[in-house]
């Protein structure tokens, strides 16, 4: 017992070492390097916080860009997806819902027209982004509620669209409301 004891103890006091010090130590130095310094990024409006960069917010309001739905209701403390596979009877319900709801609030878009992204939830329930399909498909309704130029808007999204390398061009939901805030206090 006494040969597998001590190598046991020594074992354990290496993964302690590793798993308690060293390995925390690499995560926050490699954070150190990030945008923020591991902390977020934060959005700031009039000198105040309201969001941060990479975490998404709900959007519902008529005269806003509406977020991609959470299955989390956009806690960030609890990142998820909701695990329901595309045979799900619960969220094939959920996404008709979903999808109806929008259909009725953008009158003017066909099933067809409105992409996958406005009624799913991303894998983390958190995603602050949209597709360019997915804003230019809700000009209509802004537009409508605002009292503004279709035209007015779809530049607004251009204007903030992030250039993907990889994955498809997407704007930011938050600031894209923001910026929608701005250019309506900007021609009062």
């Amino acid at each position: 017992m006494k040969n597998q004891l001590l190598p046991a103890i020594r074992l354990t006091l290496v993964l302690l070492v590793v798993c308690c010090l060293i390995y925390p130590a690499l995560v926050w130095a490699g954070a150190q390097l990030a945008p923020g310094q591991g902390l977020g990024v934060t959005v700031s409006k009039d000198g105040r916080v309201v969001g941060y960069d990479n975490v998404g917010q709900k959007f519902d309001r008529p005269e806003y860009f509406n977020s991609r739905p959470s299955a989390v209701d956009y806690n960030a403390a609890g990142s998820a997806g909701s695990n329901k596979g595309p045979s799900n009877p619960e969220y094939l319900a959920t996404v008709k819902a979903r999808l109806d709801t929008f259909l009725l609030q953008n009158p003017s878009v066909t099933k067809a027209q409105v992409p996958a992204e406005l009624v799913t939830a991303s894998g983390s329930g958190l995603d602050p982004h949209l597709s360019a399909q997915g804003a230019y498909v809700q000009v209509g309704r802004i537009a409508k509620a605002r009292n503004i130029d279709p035209n007015t808007i779809k530049n607004l999204i251009t204007n903030n669209l992030e250039k993907g390398i990889i994955n498809p061009d997407r704007v930011n939901v938050l600031r894209l409301n923001l910026a929608l805030d701005n250019l309506a206090s900007a021609s009062r």
